[in-house]
């Protein structure tokens, strides 16, 4: 399985709290996590600053899986780069989109809405409560997964009815939040799941850790060759007919 942990990597420059609790980045520590937990898993990363943002062509079509982690940079992403992912993802591959990464571009052409949310930063206390513990990715989760001090996100989230609901979480202050959402969008899958902010060290968390490790493995699927149809005849079999790839 070839994973691909994309990074907006621009908090880690530019504050020194983030900097603390990951040295080399979200990124490098969510793919040393994967390594350790997907041991036949090739890990690589790519950041924001990279040429094409690391997201060449070339790049996504070796990738199974990529996971996604940004916030403060979402609308720098390149347009033509935010549709090469949507294609991959249409075609076979996967997608974990973490956190504030519900309003990057490549998930909201995914969703076809807004993605908006309610949300707080506050000392909140989340749990984080597995509803369907049948489910691949819930796999070796304990439930509650308790996080002491973390972000709110509350609903109404503004994204479709997800295929599956894996977790929902509650904080102190009362709200309610699908923190766990997967969908199917072509060939491709999709798992959202919203603990990260970057000031607290989540991805330190084994229990997240472990979340992440199901994700990939169950988001990762066979590829398959994307095909439009011009505007074509219609013949007498049926058949369009001119396809191309």
């Amino acid at each position: 399985m070839r994973v691909l942990v994309w990074g907006e990597n621009v908090h880690e420059t530019r504050d020194e709290r983030v900097r603390r609790i990951y040295p080399d980045g979200m990124h490098e520590h969510i793919a040393a996590a994967l390594r350790g937990l997907v041991p036949a898993a090739d890990v690589r990363t790519a950041t924001l600053q990279q040429p094409e943002h690391g997201l060449a062509a070339e790049a996504l079509g070796g990738a199974d899986v990529l996971v996604w982690w940004s916030h403060i940079a979402a609308d720098d992403v390149a347009d033509e780069v935010a549709e090469r992912v949507r294609r991959e993802v249409l075609g076979g591959m996967g997608l974990v989109v973490l956190h504030s990464a519900h309003l990057s571009k490549p998930f909201r052409l995914l969703m076809g809405t807004s993605c908006n949310l309610r949300w707080r930063e506050d000392e909140d206390r989340e749990l984080i409560w597995t509803v369907d513990p049948g489910h691949p990715i819930a796999r070796g989760v304990p439930s509650p997964i308790s996080l002491d001090r973390h972000e709110m996100y509350g609903e109404v989230f503004d994204i479709p009815a997800p295929d599956e609901l894996v977790f929902i979480s509650n904080f102190s202050g009362g709200e309610v939040f699908r923190s766990g959402c997967c969908f199917r969008r072509g060939a491709g899958r999709i798992f959202y799941f919203s603990p990260g902010h970057e000031t607290v060290g989540v991805y330190h968390h084994p229990s997240i850790q472990r979340v992440l490790a199901n994700a990939v493995s169950w988001a990762a699927a066979p590829r398959v060759e994307l095909v439009e149809l011009r505007e074509s005849t219609w013949s007498p079999s049926g058949w369009y007919e001119g396809a191309r790839t």
